[in-house]
C-alpha cells in the first residue's frame, strides 16, 4: 500500500465517523504535499464539502483533528484553504522501510492476465545494425521488460525485413562488383560486407541510372522463384543473420518469436478479397486495389498493385490478423520510427473498417530519430555510426575513463575487461533511454561515460559505492538489521519515501511505454543516496542500532538501482 493509499484508507474511516458517510479510498484524492507548505502528502478536501456541509476550513481541521487522535502514523496536520497537508511520522516511516525490506518481490506488480506482443528491431537485411536501430533495440527490449514486471504476459518479436528490391540492390551489386567475396575471403562480418554492396550499388545508379531495370527483374525473378537468384538471396541472407546475432548477443537482445517477410509478405492478399467483398476496398480500371480513406481525412491508400502483387500495408494487415488471432493477444505494440506515424495510423484505420474490434488495442511506440552533431545518418551514403562500432568505441571510452581513476589495480585484466563492457553499454544504454521516447535525441559518446550528472556510470558507480560500504560493514562485523524505535532522519525518510514510490514510477513507465521514466527514477534516487552518504556517517555511526538501520536502507537502495536499472537491460557492478 502506497503513501496516498494509506492517508485515503484512513480519510475514509474519518468521514465515515464524522459525517456518517460511506465512501471509497478511490473517491479521494490524495497528492504530495508542494514544497512550499509543510507536509508529506496533502488531501484534497473539496470533493468532501457536498458531504461535510460546511467550509473547506472546517472539513480540513475536523478530519485532520481526527487522524492525529486516532492514526498514530499521523504526527500533525494543517489545513490551506482545501487543502489538508498531513505529516506521517517516524512509526509510519518505519513500518514502510520494514515492509520493503521483508518483500522480496517489491516492485513487481500483480499480474494482469493480459497478454502483449512487442515488435521491435524489424531490420533490412541489405545493411548492419546503425545507431537508429541501437534505440528501438533498447527501446523494445526495455518496454517489453517494463511490461513484463508491471504483470503482463509479453511476448517478444521481430519482423525481418529480407525481401524486395532494396535487398535486390544489395544482391545486383554483390553480382556486378565484389567478385564473390565472402566474410571469409574478406574477414568483414556478414552484414558489413553486404551493407558494402548497399553503399556500392548506390555509386552504380548514380552511374547508370538503368541498372535499377536489371534490379527489378532480379526481383521479378526472386518472386517466381528462380533458383539461382534464391540461392544468391539465401547465401547473402545468411551472412546477415549471423552477423545481426553477434550485434544483438554484445546489446542483450533476444526475441521470443522472430518472423521474415518472405513468409509474410502474401499473409494479406485474403484481406484484400474480404475487404472487396465488404466495400472497404475497390479496384481500379488497371487491377489494382484500393481503400478510400478520404471520408477520414486521409488519402486513398493502395492495398495492392495492378499486378496483383502485394505491397508492405498488405503485408502488415494479414500479419496483424494473425498474430492477434494465434497468441490471444491482448494488445500489439509496434516500436518504429516517428517516419511512420502515417503508415500506423493507415494500418489501424482499415483493420478496424474489416471488423476487427482488435484494432483499438494496436498501439504505435514512435519514437524519434538519432542524431550526431554532424547531423542525419544515411545508408545508402554510408554515413551511418555502425553499432559494432559504437558498442567497440563505448568500451574503449569505458576504459579510459576508468583507467584514469586508477581504482581498479588490483582487479585481474580479465575481470577489467568484463568491467569495461558493463560499463560501456551502460553508459550507452542509459543515454539512450534516459531521453523520453518520442523526442529526437543527439547523441554524445563522450557525455553519455561521464562518471558525473544523469549517466549510468554515475549510477553504477553508486551502486558499486553502497556495495563498498556494506562490505566494509561485514569485515567490521555489522550487519544491515531494522529497529521500529530508531528515529529516522529527514534525509532517510526522502530515502524510504523514494523506495516506496518505486511500484507507481513502474506502472508509470508501463502505462506510457516510456523506459525514461525509470531511467530518471533510478538518477533521483541514486543522487539522493550520494547526498546522504555525503551528509551522513554510516561506518563511523556510534549507535549500532543506528548504523544497523542505515546499512538496511543503502541495501535496499542498491537493490533497487539494480532492479530499475536491470529493467533498462543495465547491469550495476559491485566493484568499480
Amino acid at each position: 500500500m502506497t503513501a496516498e493509499q494509506f492517508i485515503a484508507s484512513k480519510a475514509v474511516l474519518a468521514v465515515k465517523e464524522l459525517y456518517g458517510a460511506d465512501m471509497q479510498a478511490s473517491d479521494l484524492q490524495v497528492q504530495v504535499t508542494r514544497k512550499e507548505f509543510e507536509g508529506d502528502y496533502t488531501l484534497v478536501v473539496f470533493p468532501l464539502l457536498k458531504i461535510s456541509r460546511t467550509s473547506p476550513e472546517n472539513t480540513g481541521n475536523a478530519i485532520g483533528a481526527y487522524l492525529l487522535e486516532n492514526v498514530p502514523e499521523i504526527s500533525s496536520y494543517n489545513c490551506v484553504k482545501g487543502f489538508l497537508n498531513l505529516c506521517l511520522s517516524n512509526l509510519y516511516w518505519n513500518e514502510s522501510l520494514a515492509g520493503i525490506a521483508s518483500d522480496a518481490d517489491f516492485g513487481s506488480l500483480q499480474p494482469t492476465g493480459r497478454t502483449v506482443m512487442v515488435e521491435f528491431s524489424s531490420p533490412n537485411t541489405n545493411k548492419p545494425l546503425h545507431l537508429g536501430h541501437v534505440r528501438n533495440n533498447l527501446l523494445g527490449a526495455s518496454v517489453s521488460d517494463i511490461l513484463k514486471a508491471a504483470g503482463n504476459k509479453v511476448i517478444k518479436t521481430t519482423l525481418v525485413n529480407d525481401r524486395g528490391v532494396h535487398i535486390c540492390k544489395s544482391m545486383y551489386a554483390w553480382q556486378k562488383r565484389f567478385n564473390g567475396a565472402t566474410p571469409e575471403s574478406t574477414g568483414k562480418k556478414g552484414d558489413h560486407l553486404v551493407g558494402d554492396c548497399y553503399v556500392e550499388y548506390a555509386r552504380m545508379e548514380k552511374e547508370n541510372p538503368a541498372v535499377l531495370e536489371d534490379v527489378h527483374k532480379m526481383l521479378v525473378d526472386w518472386e517466381a522463384g528462380d533458383p539461382e537468384v534464391r540461392a544468391l538471396w539465401s547465401m547473402m541472407n545468411s551472412w546477415v543473420f549471423e552477423g545481426f546475432d553477434q550485434t544483438y548477443r554484445a546489446l542483450g537482445i533476444s526475441f521470443d518469436k522472430v518472423y521474415y517477410e518472405h513468409d509474410t509478405y502474401l499473409l494479406g492478399k485474403e484481406l484484400v478479397q474480404k475487404g472487396l467483398e465488404m466495400g472497404v476496398f475497390v479496384k481500379d480500371p488497371d487491377g489494382s486495389v484500393w481503400c478510400d480513406l478520404t471520408g477520414d481525412g486521409l488519402d486513398r491508400k493502395i492495398v495492392q498493385r495492378s499486378d496483383g502483387t502485394s505491397v508492405y500495408i498488405t503485408q502488415d494487415l494479414g500479419t496483424a490478423e494473425r498474430r492477434f488471432a494465434e497468441n490471444h493477444l491482448d494488445s500489439h505494440v509496434y516500436v518504429v520510427g516517428n517516419e511512420q506515424d502515417y503508415h500506423f495510423q493507415v494500418l489501424k484505420l482499415i483493420l478496424a473498417k474489416l471488423g476487427f474490434d482488435w484494432a483499438s488495442r494496436i498501439y504505435h511506440l514512435s519514437y524519434g530519430m538519432v542524431e550526431l552533431p554532424e547531423g542525419k545518418m544515411k545508408s545508402r551514403e554510408g554515413t551511418v555510426v555502425d553499432a559494432d562500432d559504437l558498442i567497440r568505441e563505448m568500451y574503449l571510452q569505458a576504459k579510459a575513463t576508468s583507467e584514469a581513476s586508477g581504482k581498479l589495480a588490483d582487479l585481474s585484466e580479465e575481470e577489467k575487461d568484463k568491467l569495461y563492457h558493463v560499463i560501456g553499454l551502460g553508459a550507452l544504454k542509459y543515454f539512450i533511454l534516459k531521453v523520453d521516447p518520442k523526442k529526437t535525441m543527439l547523441f554524445d559518446p563522450k557525455e553519455s561515460i561521464d562518471f558525473n550528472g544523469n549517466t549510468g556510470p554515475f549510477i553504477q558507480y553508486t551502486h558499486a559505492r553502497i556495495c563498498s560500504i556494506l562490505r566494509k560493514a561485514g569485515e567490521q562485523g555489522f550487519a544491515p538489521a531494522l529497529d521500529p524505535l530508531v528515529q529516522l532522519s529527514p534525509k532517510e525518510i526522502r530515502l524510504v519515501k523514494l523506495l516506496s514510490a518505486y511500484p507507481a514510477r513502474l506502472q508509470e513507465a508501463a502505462d506510457s511505454f516510456s523506459p525514461a521514466v525509470l531511467a530518471n527514477y533510478s538518477y533521483e534516487l541514486a543522487k539522493e543516496f550520494n547526498q546522504y552518504y555525503h551528509d551522513v556517517s554510516i561506518l563511523r555511526e556510534p549507535d549500532s542500532r543506528l548504523l544497523s538501520m542505515r546499512l538496511e536502507l543503502i541495501s535496499l537502495v542498491a537493490k533497487l538501482l539494480s532492479k530499475a536499472m536491470g529493467l533498462l537491460g543495465i547491469e550495476l557492478p559491485e566493484r568499480m
